[in-house]
């Protein structure tokens, strides 16, 4: 990019955050992302690693905010009631968009209707580990072994209803598997449980089983999206032995329902800009995380798609919030 560019570019996004927003932003020039979980998840983690290259590409300051709570419905709720300018965008996932609307009764917000799709920024390496006492080296061997022993194998989870358990539930049905779910409050736990052999199985993000794998403390059996990964490409995939096994968990940035589409557009180009950048790619690419760049449309279309797709998933298998 040359000097010259990206004042350019600068220019042309202030102008349009400034002539489509509200007096303040054109004023503050600041812009809250707001991250509906605790600071040092995977969300959050994405979100400043993308906040600082948008500050200096677009001169504008783009500040990570986390409002956690209920599952990540508090945060995503303040954005879909947010004014529809460009000051306030949600860095969510699918779980708060295309999950908890299954999950959950009473929804603070429709996780496809109140929000306009900006960009999907990333694919997060999804991954099926075991302590390594359990006697099985692939996906197959895994489900010899618990076949053979019902009810004996205990699987790990940040909670009910939470990614981890909807992972394994899933697993466990499409392989006539009889396991028993344990669910923690939190990611962290449940992993440290697995990586002392309190539980055996934990279906989980790269972000938290790569270090554990690398160390020997964990062990790697297969990942869950529909394709082997470019990041671990002599990983296979779960659905090689299970057919039709897959789960891909996304994050991307949106706003209110409502923002103008030229705003959508210079933000969503801006947003892959930046995570287009070397050093963003290579530190995503460490922890597991694969960039994406998409349209506004695209990512409509897959907001949409994987929210059909996870409500009747999720009803079929009768998990709810609340249950063990």
């Amino acid at each position: 990019m040359t000097p010259r560019s990206g004042v350019t570019r600068r220019t042309a996004l202030a102008a349009t955050l400034g002539g489509l927003a509200a007096p303040a932003l054109a004023q503050a020039r600041t812009v809250t992302i707001i991250v509906p979980w605790a600071p040092g998840g995977t969300t959050d983690i994405l979100a400043r690693i993308l906040a600082e290259p948008l500050r200096r590409a677009t001169g504008q300051n783009f500040v990570v905010e986390n409002r956690s709570g209920a599952s990540g419905n508090v945060g995503s709720a303040a954005v879909a009631r947010a004014r529809p300018d460009g000051a306030t965008l949600l860095f969510g996932s699918m779980s708060t968009h295309a999950m908890n609307p299954a999950l959950m009764r009473d929804m603070p917000f429709d996780g496809v209707e109140d929000f306009a799709p900006v960009a999907l920024l990333a694919f997060a390496l999804n991954t099926m580990v075991v302590h390594p006492s359990v006697p099985a080296t692939d996906v197959a061997g895994f489900i010899a072994h618990a076949k053979a022993n019902p009810g004996r194998i205990a699987y790990a989870s940040a909670g009910p209803g939470s990614t981890n358990h909807i992972c394994a539930a899933m697993f466990a049905r499409m392989a006539g598997l009889e396991m028993t779910h344990v669910p923690y409050r939190g990611g962290a736990p449940a992993v440290a449980d697995t990586v002392a052999g309190q539980t055996q199985l934990f279906f989980s993000a790269a972000t938290q089983t790569l270090p554990h794998v690398q160390a020997g403390r964990l062990r790697l059996l297969g990942v869950t999206e529909a394709r082997r990964s470019a990041l671990l490409p002599g990983v296979p995939t779960v659905g090689e032995t299970v057919p039709g096994y897959e789960m891909t968990v996304w994050y991307g940035v949106l706003g209110p329902r409502g923002m103008a589409p030229e705003l959508v557009a210079a933000l969503n180009a801006e947003i892959n800009r930046a995570a287009a950048l070397p050093e963003v790619r290579d530190r995503l690419a460490a922890m597991g995380v694969e960039v994406l760049s998409e349209t506004p449309e695209g990512f409509a279309r897959v907001l949409r798609s994987d929210a059909e797709r996870w409500t009747r998933a999720i009803r079929e298998m009768g998990i709810a919030m609340g249950e063990g």
